[in-house]
């Protein structure tokens, strides 16, 4: 029996870099977890288990890794920083996980079965890029991820709401979104200047219109400037907008964060971009 301190102790941690002669890299998003307790709410919140194959991006030194694969999970686990070559060829020994050495914003999730699920402890800067890219590729049930807790909050606001935008109405076309926790600072190392929050995300299955999806994109681009405006620069007609909003019975000064995505449907519909 070994009286080891687990992974995610701070001292393990820390001397895990050391030995490596690594750092984390804050350009990278690296902040790693440190927490337990925070560690194995995020798995059972993610519903890893034997027979789930399960997405980690950005498993940094594999402690999130360890504590998927140990429940039976197969984890596809996507990383950027060739630095942590040796050290996940250590802490993973032994484990099913697959190890894809490259950018997850490049990585084609077409590859991944249909059914899988994203655990993980998403980089900060690039965690809405990725949500978005989870929830068009259609081949996952659910995402359970560590983010901001500003970018947890967006995943579940409704039109007119603080913090509503595109992002905001994928997740409503594409499910629901649900904050599981509040994590705080102190959970990581090193620990990042912003309290993080532990969110689950269920997909419909249900894939929306690629036109409409485009559209709110740009109707949502700028979430102060009107409806209008948003729509002109994306190189709509000035006339045709009119036309669209009218029959949609909505105000040419309306914002397009106080408009529902049915309104919004009969917007695109009326400017004939539908696919």
């Amino acid at each position: 029996m070994t009286n080891d301190p687990p992974l995610y102790s701070p001292k393990t941690v820390r001397d895990l870099l050391a030995r490596h002669g690594l750092r984390p890299t804050k350009s990278l998003g690296q902040n790693f977890l440190i927490d337990g307790n925070v560690l194995r709410l995020i798995a059972d919140a993610g519903g890893a288990a034997a027979g789930e194959t399960v997405v980690e991006v950005g498993p940094g030194l594999g402690v999130l890794t360890r504590e998927l694969a140990s429940r039976g999970a197969r984890v596809i686990a996507l990383e950027k920083d060739e630095r942590l070559r040796p050290v996940l060829a250590e802490t993973l020994a032994g484990l099913d996980v697959e190890v894809v050495w490259g950018d997850a914003l490049k990585f084609d999730f077409g590859h991944v079965p249909e059914g899988s699920r994203v655990v993980a402890n998403l980089p900060y800067y690039i965690s809405t890029a990725l949500l978005t890219r989870f929830m068009e590729s259609g081949r996952f049930l659910s995402a359970t991820v560590l983010v901001q807790r500003e970018v947890a909050e967006r995943l579940g606001a409704r039109p007119g709401e603080d913090g509503y935008g595109f992002l905001s109405a994928l997740v409503s076309m594409y499910g629901s979104a649900r904050i599981v926790r509040d994590v705080p600072k102190g959970a990581f190392y090193p620990a990042p200047d912003v309290t993080s929050s532990v969110v689950r995300v269920d997909f419909s299955g249900q894939k929306p219109d690629a036109g409409f999806v485009r559209l709110l994109e740009v109707a949502l681009s700028h979430r102060r400037k009107t409806l209008r405006n948003n729509l002109r620069m994306a190189g709509f007609d000035s006339e045709a907008i009119d036309r669209a909003l009218s029959q949609a019975d909505l105000r040419s000064d309306v914002r397009a964060e106080d408009v529902s995505l049915v309104s919004l449907h009969d917007v695109a519909k009326a400017l004939g971009v539908l696919a």
